[in-house]
């Protein structure tokens, strides 16, 4: 047998080899990512939320739907996938020792920090990418934990979501600023260069808790092996979409104007309330889609494989989706950020995932993989 000073990482999973639970659940929830996105580009005489308040009938049902179902919903499962991928490519590279492994790591994380930054400097300052690599960086040191220490910090994090804030982006009265929306090119860089640094820096405490029990289903094999963890995944899914909705209710149903807007010291409580019930619900969902999955496996369709074949691609469809807000928002191009309605922009946020869908089902029988991809294994793993 090799040494570990022998050792060479174990690569990528062939794709051959992957379970379909956990790209079918990157790839479906890659639509709700561009309709929890897309709707902070919007103008409107008073915003909320990321929402213009005066819209029609529909923009408001529409309102209802989105603030329930994705916002701070679809970034948790993102951040439970993370993890839970990490604690693959552990499983995998176990024979290059502990240094080997944060080595390996940290080579990914640096990747991601630095397309990150250039995505949030060019394409969208709301970056997430950077994020997980500065989580990457320090969350390396925790794979090997045991099970005890990485739910104390789990359960830390979660309870910090909890305490009362009026810092919620579900209720912030802040509207698109020259980051989101940046008069010239000149302005872009300005403003982004400032605001990037702090989404990086301050991302990780949002997504600490779901990461770190990714690790643990992910040393569990949960996701890959839902026959043998179904009731676990069944009372997942059931309990984390139920406290989901009905925890989001108090902020939806303020948004789309069925409810007066409460005092101050409410909103410091229904802020947050939405927000950690929304980790609960992305676990939800991704034992949900998971369920699912173990019940299409090797049945599946044209339209399955496609979705599949977008979570196998996740980091190029993120970014693909991107250059549709530019295009369409920033004010030296389109900027129809003034323009669009909540639904309009809701129906651009769907058709522009339809596409990279189409793109990714494309590449896939082709038989190649997303460039962004590539250049993630490339220097990971030091190989395509």
């Amino acid at each position: 047998m090799a040494t570990i000073a022998q050792a060479r990482p174990a690569g990528p999973t062939a794709a051959s080899e992957r379970a379909l639970g956990p790209d079918l659940a990157r790839g479906f929830m890659l639509l709700f990512i561009a309709l929890a996105n897309s709707h902070y580009f919007l103008r409107g005489d008073v915003v909320r939320g990321g929402f213009p308040m005066d819209g029609s009938w529909l923009d408001s049902a529409v309102t209802w739907l989105i603030a329930t179902f994705v916002d701070g919903r679809a970034f948790p499962m993102f951040g439970l996938l993370f993890g839970y991928g990490v604690a693959q490519l552990v499983r995998r590279n176990e024979a290059l020792g502990p240094r080997g492994v944060r080595r390996l790591l940290w080579r990914r994380s640096l990747v991601l920090i630095v397309v990150g930054f250039l995505h949030a400097m060019l394409l969208f300052v709301g970056d997430i990418l950077a994020a997980y690599g500065v989580l990457l960086l320090l969350g390396a040191w925790t794979v090997r934990w045991r099970a005890r220490w990485l739910v104390l910090p789990a359960a830390a994090f979660f309870a910090l979501l909890m305490l009362p804030s009026a810092d919620s982006l579900s209720i912030s009265t802040d509207p698109p600023d020259a980051s989101m929306l940046p008069p010239d090119l000149a302005g872009m860089v300005s403003e982004r260069i400032v605001v990037q640094p702090l989404v990086m820096l301050g991302g990780p405490i949002g997504f600490a808790c779901p990461f770190l029990v990714g690790l643990l289903a992910g040393r569990a094999r949960v996701l890959e092996r839902p026959a043998e963890h179904r009731r676990l995944l069944t009372v997942t899914a059931v309990v984390g979409l139920t406290v989901a909705v009905l925890g989001a209710q108090p902020v939806a149903l303020m948004l789309a104007g069925v409810t007066d807007v409460p005092s101050a010291s409410t909103l410091e409580l229904i802020g947050p309330l939405h927000d950690w019930s929304g980790v609960l619900g992305g676990f939800g969902y991704a034992a949900l889609i998971t369920l699912v999955a173990a019940r299409l496996t090797g049945r599946t369709g044209r339209v399955t494989e496609a979705i599949r074949a977008t979570g196998q691609r996740s980091m190029t469809c993120y970014l693909l989706q991107s250059v549709v807000w530019v295009a369409v928002f920033t004010p030296f191009l389109l900027d129809l950020s003034g323009t669009l309605t909540v639904a309009g922009t809701a129906l651009l946020a769907t058709a522009t995932w339809a596409a990279t869908v189409v793109v990714a089902d494309q590449l896939r029988r082709r038989g190649r993989r997303g460039p962004f991809e590539v250049l993630v294994r490339r220097v990971t793993y030091g190989r395509r």
